[in-house]
């Protein structure tokens, strides 16, 4: 019997990645722009959300949940790549060679993918309170009250950091 329980829960944690898969790692990368990168923090999101899912309130929203998770997990990505830019900068060059720059692709060809990696690398420079909002609403598709109960701040928050972000990019461009 035991087995059939086990059986069980790993058939709902694998119907539960398969269904989030896809737009948590859109959100994921849309915040860090480099897809490889991507796929290790959706990887690590997955594995967080499932130590934790015990714990998960069945009140609030699995998607803004799951989006808190992934947020939380690029936050320390981006706090690990600021610590090694600034190792890199303290090293000898030597040494500096050997840490990742996080340069994306080489040269592309379409025009439209240079517009896109502009896009998100301007996406990637806003502040945190300004992307992330951005981000729930327009990749992860959540409801600005979704949004808001993941950063734990008000719907009319959501909205205003919204209007701000895209006052930026537009500003940007």
């Amino acid at each position: 019997m035991r087995g059939v329980v086990i059986g069980i829960e790993i058939d709902a944690r694998a119907a539960l990645m398969r269904r989030h898969k896809q737009p948590l790692y859109r959100l994921i990368l849309a915040q860090i722009g480099d897809p490889d990168e991507a796929l290790d923090l959706l990887q690590e999101s997955f594995v967080a959300a499932h130590a934790a899912l015990s714990r998960y309130d069945r009140d609030r929203s699995l998607r803004a949940w799951l989006a808190r998770i992934a947020i939380n997990k690029c936050r320390d990505w981006h706090r690990r790549r600021r610590v090694r830019h600034m190792l890199a900068r303290v090293l000898p060059i030597e040494a500096g060679e050997r840490v990742a720059d996080g340069a994306a692709d080489t040269e592309t060809n379409a025009i439209g993918r240079d517009d896109l990696a502009r896009t998100l690398a301007d996406i990637a420079r806003l502040p945190a309170p300004l992307r992330e909002p951005l981000l729930l609403c327009t990749i992860h598709e959540l409801s600005q009250a979704e949004a808001a109960q993941a950063l734990g701040i008000s719907a009319k928050a959501v909205e205003t950091r919204i209007r701000r972000a895209r006052a930026a990019l537009a500003a940007a461009a």
